[in-house]
Order: structure tokens, then sequence, then C-alpha cells
């Protein structure tokens, strides 16, 4: 996401989100703190049909947003942008992902368990309209896929260190 995306995700953010849509500035503002933030959006035929944003203060990554048009549902698009944020979760070297997801969403709440998340914590009367959020997390630090150091062992192998 760039800032000549700003005013298509906010109509789209109006549209999904009605009663708790980001003003406009919030999202000028994530872009502006790259050091901290990742936004992306999905595109069809050069159309935004879905976004997502990640806030990384090691060891915490945090999705902040998550939003695909319903009428692009079901074609992976969701998964693609879950994916990318938790790639770059892991190249920020974060230990979990956090989330927050309206109660009565379970679509979404499908999707994450999909990829692992497990539900934490609720959040009683989070979203404006009186819905919990429920709190869920993916736990990065035990999974093999997260990057390691290189070893500093510079000590010859032994028979027993190789396959």
């Amino acid at each position: 996401m760039n800032g000549a995306d700003i005013p298509a995700v906010h109509v789209l953010e109006r549209r999904l989100f009605p009663v708790d849509a980001w003003p406009l500035q919030m999202f000028h503002d994530e872009l502006a703190q790259a050091q901290t933030r990742h936004y992306l959006v999905a595109e069809i035929a050069g159309e935004i049909v879905g976004y997502a944003g990640l806030m990384c203060i090691e060891p915490i990554a945090d999705v902040q947003t998550i939003a695909v048009v319903p009428e692009c549902e079901g074609k992976g698009i969701g998964s693609a942008l879950l994916t990318e944020l938790i790639a770059e979760s892991r190249r920020r070297r974060a230990a979990d992902v956090l989330l927050e997801v309206r109660a009565d969403n379970p679509r979404a709440q499908g999707l994450y368990r999909r990829f692992g998340f497990e539900q934490i914590h609720v959040r009683p009367r989070y979203y404006r309209d009186g819905v919990d959020a429920l709190i869920m997390r993916l736990q990065l630090q035990d999974s093999s896929l997260v990057a390691r150091p290189p070893s500093t062992d510079h000590s010859p192998a032994t028979e027993a260190d190789t396959p």
C-alpha cells in the first residue's frame, strides 16, 4: 500500500466497516511509520479488492486490519494477505502474531484458525456496536519456519553430525 492507494482503501474501509471505519488520516499515519508497520493491497484488474496491515514491535506483531470485498471472498485473497502479514512478522522477528476478530464473524475466525491462530481472550463490547472481540494468537517462536541465526560453532563435523 502506498499513499496513492489510501483514497480507494478508505472507500472500502467505510463500506466494509461502516460502524468501526478508520478515519482517512489514520491510514496516512500508519503508512508514515514504516519502521513498525507493513501495509499491502490486493488488486484484480487494477482495482483494490482487499487490504491488510501489520504493526510489529518486537517481539509482538499485531494485525491492525485485514479486509476483502464480499464479492471476492472465497478466492484466496484473504489467505494471501494473511500469509504475507505472517511472513513479514517472521522477517521482523516477532514471536507472536495477535489480532482481534469480531465474535460474530465466523468466516474470519475460520481463516485465522486454519493458519494456526488460537483464541486467547475475549474483549467484551470491544466494537462500537457492542460486539465482543476475540483475541487470537499465532505463536511463531516454536515454528520450524522461524529464521535462526547461523551457528557460530566452527568445529569440524563429527560422524554423529552427518546424516
